[in-house]
């Protein structure tokens, strides 16, 4: 195992800063970052996938676990220190240039299973977790995600039905696959300090349920959680189909998009998305 200098030396070194346009702020604390690298569980000889690595942080504890890293970073200053890593695992670190947002992350990963492992950029955390769980293919090529976010996001992605932060994001998160709240990380563990508290959300796919389109899913919550603090009847009714598969299904039409859980929201899909739900979208449909 390599003898690598502390990260904030690292950064003192290549006059990093963190760079508020993009979203960065430095994790140092290396004990906190080996927490994260082992989360995924044993990634020695894995293939995992980061995303704004910055200088390298959570990426040496990733290489240190034995997985075999691509990292994509936009920002050219970081460059150098990531370079330096690479040296020091030979064989294991491989560095992208680019803009993560505008990439198809399974090609870059040459078409083989992958964990993904990442601080996020705050301004584009939430972007990137949609494009990652979003699409009719399932299940996705990654096997994992161990993800940095804001706490609030982070507590949106595992919200339970009735909960304030209950909404699309925890629909999207849960209807196929279990995702968890797995550590609490106070703001004084960045470099700088962001004014919010942040957390790791760890997800992995499941099962995606029979005879259900991700886009028609899509296309309901948006518009229940649209006008969230609206009865169904209002939020739904430019929906073909909607009220009248609520009530195939025995859900109260007077009832709130929050109060609905995503085992119901579920349901409505696959009513709506079933042959006679296209055919006869005005027409009351039958339970199945």
């Amino acid at each position: 195992m390599p003898d690598l200098p502390p990260i904030r030396e690292v950064i003192q070194r290549h006059g990093l800063s963190a760079s508020k346009a993009l979203g960065q702020n430095f994790l140092l604390d290396e004990q906190l970052l080996g927490r994260i690298a082992a989360l995924p569980g044993d990634i020695s000889g894995t293939n995992v996938l980061e995303v704004g690595p910055g200088p390298g942080g959570l990426t040496r504890a990733l290489l240190r676990a034995g997985a075999k890293v691509t990292a994509i970073e936009m920002d050219r200053r970081c460059l150098p220190a990531l370079a330096e890593l690479g040296e020091a695992f030979p064989g294991q670190l491989t560095v992208i240039e680019g803009d993560a947002m505008k990439l198809d992350h399974g090609e870059v990963m040459g078409g083989a299973p992958f964990h993904i492992a990442s601080n996020l950029p705050y301004n584009v955390g939430t972007a990137l977790f949609v494009k990652w769980l979003s699409g009719e293919e399932w299940p996705p090529q990654w096997q994992s995600l161990t993800l940095m976010f804001q706490r609030e996001v982070a507590e949106r992605i595992v919200a339970a039905a009735g909960d304030d932060a209950y909404g699309r994001l925890a629909v999207l998160a849960q209807w196929r696959a279990s995702a968890k709240l797995a550590m609490k990380v106070h703001r004084s563990a960045f470099t700088p300090p962001p004014k919010v508290m942040s957390a790791v959300v760890h997800v992995v796919a499941a099962t995606m349920p029979e005879g259900v389109s991700a886009r028609m899913l899509e296309r309901l919550t948006e518009a229940a959680f649209g006008q969230r603090r609206k009865m169904l009847r209002q939020s739904l009714k430019g929906v073909p189909g909607a009220l009248e598969a609520l009530a195939a299904l025995g859900i109260d039409e007077t009832r709130r998009a929050e109060t609905v859980n995503v085992v119901e929201f579920v349901g409505v899909a696959r009513v709506l998305g079933s042959d006679s739900a296209a055919q006869m979208p005005g027409k009351a449909l039958k339970k199945k």
